[in-house]
């Protein structure tokens, strides 16, 4: 696990079809969580997982609108 680079949280983004912002979780950050439907990509060795075989859905489901 290690601290992502906040540049790099800056241009990522949740790859549904809505591709909202994403926020860090966890210290050192072990996930990486789509700030629209709350679907959690695990991050392993420093690297963000970003695909939505490996996520794991949020309340709603991935892509999700949380005001839904």
């Amino acid at each position: 696990m290690s601290t992502l680079d906040p540049v790099l949280l800056e241009v990522l983004a949740c790859p549904c079809e809505h591709h909202a912002p994403v926020r860090a979780e966890g210290n050192p950050t072990d996930a990486i969580v789509c700030t629209r439907c709350e679907t959690s990509f695990p991050v392993r060795d420093g690297i963000p997982v970003m695909l939505l075989d490996d996520a794991t859905p949020g309340p709603r489901g991935i892509g999700a609108d949380p005001e839904a």
